[in-house]
């Protein structure tokens, strides 16, 4: 859910006889068509708080326009192989449908490609272009040697058709959530929503034969090129042959792994694209407010998944994060960010949060699960979406010292909900490791 609280509305631009799934946010000066990566899908990209924020953040300063490709997400299933040329429609029936003339192309990974063709095509629809961890030609050749082996390429997307909608390819994508179970269950659906297996091999064709190579001399609209040091799925010498051939293009390395646009530093990424197009870069001074903070966690989730099967935990755990992310927005919380199985959440009042804590433990056991929580009021860190700060890392502390089930609270947080009704079981002082001094913790009277 976007932080403005309702989400886009998701409508349909005719491109010749497809139907293709676009949503307009945000109000800023500049048009911005956000063109995706190998498959997307426009609804559940809300539902994933790393990429809910990108998209949050360009909305900061852009009327954004996204879209789903052709055969992927939620436009049609045309069920044939695409080409670069009928995508390339897609983008102009979109700009079309909503009424833009002239927009900025963000092209990230396979959508560089199209970016890079619809620019040199329709450069008076082109007002500047960025280019993140992409490619103008995919597989190595006698003449483009920075390209990726096809005897590398062929059994990898191969064995991900084969292994689609399991969260397959994690690694590759991004090296920095290899051990994150969260992060592979997210991927793991997103596959199946966004694509089928079928989707796949069509587009494992089309990258055999994508090259643009010869239309980047004629780009004329300003371009950043964006890429990852170590990024293992894109090469960083593919971005760069990219930014050497388009006439005074900006190439811009950012240390990291993962090919991902949304994790590992996407805030210094977004810096580099709102900088390039509106010629200024955000503060990063951190503002600090008061909220009260509520971590929540699974007791025993790895001896729960052993004895009841990895498939089988990962639906209850999807099924509890929907429930979860109900009761924050039934009580007015902020989703913050997921960590493990559990949740991360701010709350403009302690009584609420506390309400929403005891809601989830009881929903949770009748899902057949034991759920501990922590909360803790005090002033926090916000930079961006993200928080910091002592307070935070109290609320963790108090967290991991509830038992199961339990709602377990610092004394600020029971002083200031006096009067409300809540009723509180003495738990003694703690010391907090890494948080100075004693502190009165008390469990909430379910």
């Amino acid at each position: 859910m976007p932080r403005w609280g309702v989400l886009p509305r998701t409508k349909y631009a005719k491109s010749g006889e497809v139907n293709i799934a676009y949503q307009v946010f945000g109000d800023g000066d500049l048009d911005l068509v956000f063109i995706p990566g190998f498959v997307s899908h426009l609804e559940f990209a809300w539902e994933h708080p790393p990429t809910a924020r990108f998209l949050e953040r360009l909305a900061s300063f852009a009327r954004v326009i996204c879209f789903d490709k052709r055969d992927t997400g939620l436009s049609d299933r045309t069920g044939v192989p695409q080409t670069l040329e009928d995508r390339m429609d897609d983008v102009r029936a979109v700009m079309d449908a909503v009424g833009s003339d002239t927009a900025a192309l963000l092209g990230i990974s396979e959508g560089g490609p199209l970016g890079l063709l619809f620019a040199a095509t329709y450069p008076r629809r082109t007002r500047a272009l960025v280019i993140y961890g992409s490619y103008a030609r995919m597989l190595r050749s006698e003449d483009y040697p920075q390209g990726v082996d096809p005897e590398l390429f062929r059994p990898l997307f191969a064995g991900m058709a084969e292994r689609w909608g399991t969260g397959a390819g994690l690694t590759a994508w991004a090296p920095s959530l290899k051990d994150d179970q969260a992060a592979r269950d997210w991927w793991a659906r997103f596959q199946r929503l966004a694509a089928s297996p079928g989707t796949m091999r069509n587009l494992m064709l089309l990258y055999e034969q994508i090259d643009v190579r010869h239309v980047l001399p004629t780009i004329s609209a300003p371009t950043l090129v964006l890429h990852k040091t170590d990024d293992r799925m894109i090469y960083p010498a593919m971005g760069r042959l990219i930014a050497d051939s388009i006439p005074g293009a900006r190439w811009v390395e950012l240390p990291g792994t993962d090919h991902f646009f949304f994790s590992e530093d996407p805030d210094t990424l977004l810096g580099e694209i709102e900088e390039f197009l509106t010629g200024a870069r955000p503060a990063a001074e951190p503002d600090r407010v008061l909220a009260t903070i509520l971590f929540t966690d699974v007791v025993d989730s790895t001896k729960r998944a052993a004895t009841i099967g990895d498939q089988r935990w990962r639906d209850m755990l999807e099924q509890h994060r929907a429930m979860v992310r109900k009761e924050l927005e039934r009580s007015r919380g902020r989703e913050v960010d997921t960590i493990g199985d559990g949740f991360l959440a701010t709350f403009d009042g302690p009584a609420r949060a506390i309400r929403c804590a005891l809601a989830i433990v009881e929903t949770a056991r009748a899902q057949g699960l034991e759920i501990r929580a922590g909360l803790h009021t005090g002033e926090v860190e916000v930079m961006g979406d993200d928080i910091g700060g002592i307070a935070v890392h109290t609320a963790a502390r108090v967290s991991a010292a509830a038992g199961p089930s339990e709602v377990l609270v610092s004394s600020t947080v029971r002083d200031l909900v006096a009067g409300s009704g809540l009723e509180f079981e003495e738990r003694g002082t703690h010391q907090l490791k890494g948080v100075p001094g004693e502190w009165r913790l008390l469990a909430v009277a379910s």
